[in-house]
């Protein structure tokens, strides 16, 4: 994504005048604070007033309370660029802001508001993320983009059965798989966009030499056929079929990611550690077919977190530090702290499968928590004042330099 300048005059705070200010930062603090919760209740200690078991509770949060923000924060601040429109700002930017909100404690409460209560308003969000995004792309006449919602309708899907599953069979199956699917799918289409983009640009100025093979056949072959294995693993997760397009898939995700050229990007961090996070695609379908192949072998769970800690939290952590610095007129550079917290994000993801394979090892899971949640409130905490503050002007030739 590349920073607008554009936006329409209004009497709101600066946290509402793009679509990443409010729900970058809320996403990170809620992914950080879910999980510290997370962990008491599944030892019984703590409990919600919710309906789902506390591992659904968990998962459900993960995909469609943490993962649906970063991405409505994301397309919100992506489509105008794409478009040329002004961006959802303002009262409406609110209102979709106090949807998620809703959405949370309908979830959180649905034990005392009913089941069916609790799917309408949680599910209204992302249908309405879904309803404004096609209304400003098909404004802006930008056909070629209405692909992504295609995921993001799918993953409105996955929702409404979650609830669903939850309800009449007392716990998700074929839902949490739907929507880590299309997560999934999500950042091959936006990866495979983003990561050979920003690889290029920063290895035509910084380090001449081999750059990105651009989009091509192999890239649509690569996310067709990782579709169709996702689709099997939901719906066929026990078949051997689905198990050799998962390894197949993986095969291909591992050839696409070589051939953005990555190894030439050690000295950007920010460029660098989008093609770690891609590299989790390729480890978790490997993971999920092996699963399948060699039960004995490799935990389902080991997928399920290679997919969500790995792909989903490394990608995400990756894509809102540097839309964070971009869109507000900051310098393209990670600091320390920013360093830090991708090591944090990449080490939770580690530490999360090798629990998978120990699961009698409590530490493991302590130690991914700690982690996971260090590096998303280290992000709220590096960020924070960055998201609620106006955009930097651009810096004239003789202007004294801002003081920070």
């Amino acid at each position: 994504m590349m920073a607008i300048a554009r936006t329409r005059p209004g009497n709101y705070p600066a946290l509402l005048s793009y679509g990443f200010r409010p729900f970058f930062l809320l996403g990170s603090l809620y992914a950080g604070v879910t999980v510290l919760f997370w962990l008491p209740l599944f030892y019984g200690r703590l409990e919600t007033a919710s309906i789902f078991t506390p591992i659904d509770w968990h998962i459900h949060e993960m995909l469609f309370g943490y993962l649906s923000a970063i991405v409505t924060g994301f397309l919100l601040t992506a489509i105008p660029n794409w478009t040329g429109r002004l961006p959802v700002q303002g009262m409406p930017l609110l209102a979709l802001v106090l949807l998620w909100l809703a959405g949370r404690f309908a979830v959180f409460f649905s034990a005392d508001i009913g089941w069916l209560a609790a799917a309408a308003i949680d599910c209204s969000f992302l249908a309405a993320v879904a309803l404004a995004a096609a209304t400003e792309i098909a404004a802006g006449r930008n056909w070629r983009n209405l692909k992504v919602l295609i995921p993001v309708s799918v993953l409105f899907a996955a929702n409404v059965l979650f609830h669903a599953e939850a309800h009449f069979a007392g716990i998700s199956d074929i839902s949490r798989r739907l929507g880590i699917g299309a997560s999934l799918i999500l950042i091959m289409i936006i990866g495979g966009r983003i990561i050979p983009s920003f690889t290029r640009n920063w290895l035509a100025r910084q380090n001449p030499g081999r750059l990105p093979v651009p989009f091509g056949r192999f890239d649509a072959v690569t996310i067709v056929l990782s579709a169709a294995a996702l689709a099997a693993w939901t719906f066929l997760p026990d078949r051997m079929e689905a198990g050799m397009a998962l390894l197949a898939a993986a095969l291909f995700n591992l050839l696409r990611l070589l051939r953005w050229a990555g190894d030439r990007t050690m000295r950007d961090p920010l460029v660098l550690v989008l093609h770690v996070a891609y590299l989790f695609v390729p480890v978790g379908l490997l993971l999920a077919g092996l699963a399948i192949v060699a039960p004995d072998s490799v935990p389902p769970s080991a997928a399920i977190h290679g997919f969500g800690v790995g792909a989903i939290g490394c990608m995400t952590l990756a894509v809102i530090t540097r839309a964070t610095l971009g869109h507000t007129g900051r310098e393209l550079r990670a600091d320390v702290g920013t360093c830090l917290i991708y090591a944090a994000i990449v080490g939770a993801a580690m530490l999360r499968i090798a629990a998978a394979f120990v699961p009698t090892e409590a530490m493991l899971l302590y130690g991914a928590a700690a982690l996971w949640a260090g590096a998303f409130l280290g992000y709220a905490v590096l960020f924070g004042g960055t998201l609620v503050r106006p955009k930097l002007r651009a810096r004239q030739p003789n202007a004294a330099p801002h003081q920070h």
